[in-house]
C-alpha cells in the first residue's frame, strides 16, 4: 500500500505530476490550472477554436504548430494569442492554436498516458465538467496543477484548490480525505470567492502586470457549460466529439 492509496474513494485530488502519477488510475482525470491554462481553454472552445496544448515554446512548439496547422500563442502582452483569456474573446471559429503551459498543459498530456478520458476545468465551467464526468464515468481523479517556484518545484496554488472544489462537490461516491479538503475550502471563500482569488499569491501577480481582466474571467463561477475534452492532440467542446 502506498501513501497515496486512497482505498474506495471514487473522487481524489492530488496537485501535479507526480500526484497523477500516484493516483490509481480513475475512469476520467480532471486537470484545473485556473490562472490561466484551463480558463484560456473554456473560454477558447466555447468560440469554436481548438487548443493544442504543449509544453514549451521554442522551436519544438513552432514544429508542432506547423504540424498540425495551427497558430502557436506567445508571451502575454505581446502576441495575438497567449495564456492570456483575455486574447481569446475575439478570436474566430476555427481557429487552432497551440498553447505551451509548463503546468496545465504539461499535466493534459501526461495525464493522457494513462487514462482515456482528461477533461480541463476551472470555475467558470465546474459544474458542466462535473455532470460531463458523470455521464463518461464513475471514478475520477481531480488533479490541481498549481504554479511553480523560482527553482521549478510545485507550489500548490489556492485557485486551483478551490476549483478542484468546486467540481468535486458535484460528484458522486465517497470522497478522498484530499477531495473532502477542497470541497471544505470551496465552500468557505464561496461568498466572497472573488475577492479571495484576487487576493491570492497568482490573482495579485496578474493584477500588478495589469492583467485584472483575466482574473475576473476565472473568478466567475459556472458561466460557462462548455466542456473541454482532449483526444490526444487538442481540446475541443466535449460535445463536438
Amino acid at each position: 500500500m502506498t501513501p497515496f492509496d486512497q482505498g474506495a474513494a471514487a473522487c481524489r485530488c492530488e496537485w501535479g505530476v507526480a500526484g497523477i502519477d500516484n493516483l490509481a488510475p480513475a475512469d476520467v482525470t480532471v486537470i484545473i490550472d485556473v490562472l490561466s491554462f484551463s480558463t484560456c481553454v473554456d473560454v477558447a472552445v466555447g468560440r469554436g477554436i481548438a487548443i493544442l496544448p504543449f509544453t514549451t515554446r521554442g522551436a519544438s512548439g513552432e514544429a508542432f504548430a506547423l504540424e498540425h496547422r495551427a497558430e502557436l500563442a506567445g508571451p502575454r502582452g505581446a502576441s495575438r494569442y497567449s495564456l492570456s483569456p483575455a486574447s481569446f474573446l475575439d478570436a474566430p471559429a476555427g481557429t487552432r492554436c497551440v498553447l505551451p503551459s509548463p503546468n496545465g498543459a504539461t499535466l493534459t498530456i501526461h495525464a493522457a498516458k494513462r487514462v482515456p478520458v482528461v477533461l480541463t476545468g476551472c470555475l467558470r465551467n465546474a459544474a458542466a465538467v462535473a455532470q460531463r464526468a458523470r455521464q463518461v464515468g464513475q471514478t475520477f481523479n481531480v488533479c490541481p496543477a498549481g504554479e511553480r517556484w523560482p527553482d521549478g518545484t510545485l507550489r500548490p496554488a489556492l485557485e486551483d484548490l478551490l476549483a478542484a472544489g468546486a467540481i468535486l462537490r458535484h460528484l458522486p461516491g465517497p470522497k478522498s480525505p484530499e477531495a473532502l479538503g477542497a470541497i471544505a475550502a470551496f465552500d468557505a471563500a464561496a461568498v466572497c470567492l472573488a475577492d479571495v482569488i484576487a487576493r491570492s499569491s497568482s490573482g495579485r501577480e496578474l493584477i500588478e502586470r495589469g492583467y485584472g481582466v483575466d482574473v475576473d474571467l476565472a473568478v466567475a463561477l459556472d458561466v460557462s457549460t462548455h466542456v473541454p475534452r482532449y483526444d490526444g492532440i487538442a481540446f475541443l467542446d466535449d460535445q463536438a466529439i
